[in-house]
């Protein structure tokens, strides 16, 4: 009898057990439907803050994603980008690729301050990360997907992982394929990745070295458009002007769209780490021309490639924790 009983309960427990368990395989416990019982409301603010965000300023679209995107190189996707410098942390944000480059950390504050105020110590910044780099990209035009959540928050940084992990404006291809693979992604991923330099801008002083002295015979890059090129010059001296900023796509700057493979086939990537996907790699070529095509595969191909990225090395469980403040580990 008490066998029975217990075999009743075991099926009462499992009809009423949420179905979306059966996504926890995406990195392990990472699913869509992760804050549904417990802040039912999270995306829809995130959603808010960032559409607000990128009205106000739509360079903001771009420096949202690419927070992800560095985040996720470093650690995995964690957030440990996000936080400050204390007496035990060097902050990541100092770090070659993000110092004077990342922003959007303000805007990152608020949806937290508003997510906190709505379901306190429940939702990790490292998942607000990853809603506000889709919301950012469907907001622009581009696809949207069901982001996996349940990522919780690391308790400290990694500046040398961070000057190490991401890949660079001047990387060789080999360089940027083996930062990939460290990762986990593939050659796919990085020409689908890469395609998010659709939209946002660049410093003149990631790409000086394609205007003046590509291989250090003081020519420009040969694989440059050179009206194009003569074009850059013009904001973009020998010298000085490092932070003057230039549209990476140079059609439709603000809209995501495939111009940026178009873009690349007529020569005019802006940095060489573009550049490269058509001139060093055949796989990579095939594929910038397939996007450059059909826009509807670059689409769909970006949003598992984003699934694929969000899913490195995420902390779930007890590991990590739930941050109060994203700049600093909780006390």
């Amino acid at each position: 009898m008490a066998n029975s009983i217990n075999f009743l309960l075991l099926l009462s427990l499992l009809a009423f057990a949420p179905f979306c368990h059966c996504n926890k395989k995406i990195g392990g416990y990472l699913y869509p439907q992760f804050y549904d019982g417990s802040c039912p409301r999270a995306q829809e603010i995130v959603k808010s803050i960032v559409s607000k965000a990128v009205a106000k300023d739509p360079r903001m679209a771009a420096s949202l994603l690419r927070l992800h995107f560095h985040d996720c190189f470093v650690k995995g996707c964690d957030a440990s980008l996000l936080l400050d410098s204390s007496g035990t942390i060097i902050s990541e944000k100092r770090s070659n690729p993000n110092r004077d480059s990342a922003r959007g950390f303000e805007v990152i504050d608020e949806i937290k301050s508003a997510v906190e105020k709505e379901c306190p110590h429940t939702v990790s910044c490292a998942d607000i990360l990853a809603i506000a780099a889709r919301d950012s990209t469907v907001l622009t035009g581009g696809p949207s997907w069901d982001v996996p959540l349940g990522r919780r928050d690391s308790l400290g940084a990694s500046i040398s992982g961070s000057n190490n992990n991401i890949p660079a404006p001047n990387n060789t291809f080999q360089t940027i394929l083996t930062k990939f693979k460290l990762k986990g992604l593939d050659i796919v991923d990085i020409v689908a990745l890469s395609g998010s330099h659709t939209i946002g801008n660049s410093r003149c002083t990631s790409f000086r070295q394609r205007l003046y002295n590509q291989t250090g015979n003081g020519k420009s890059d040969f694989t440059l458009d050179q009206k194009y090129a003569a074009q850059l010059r013009t904001r973009c001296p020998r010298s000085g002007g490092d932070q003057n900023l230039f549209v990476l796509d140079f059609v439709t700057p603000v809209k995501f769209d495939n111009f940026y493979y178009k873009n690349l086939l007529a020569n005019k990537g802006l940095l060489n780490s573009d550049e490269v996907l058509l001139t060093k790699n055949q796989v990579s070529a095939d594929l910038v021309k397939k996007y450059a095509e059909r826009k509807d595969l670059f689409f769909e191909q970006f949003a598992k490639s984003m699934v694929k990225m969000g899913n490195i090395t995420p902390l779930t469980r007890s590991r990590g924790e739930i941050r109060k403040n994203c700049r600093k580990i909780n006390t």
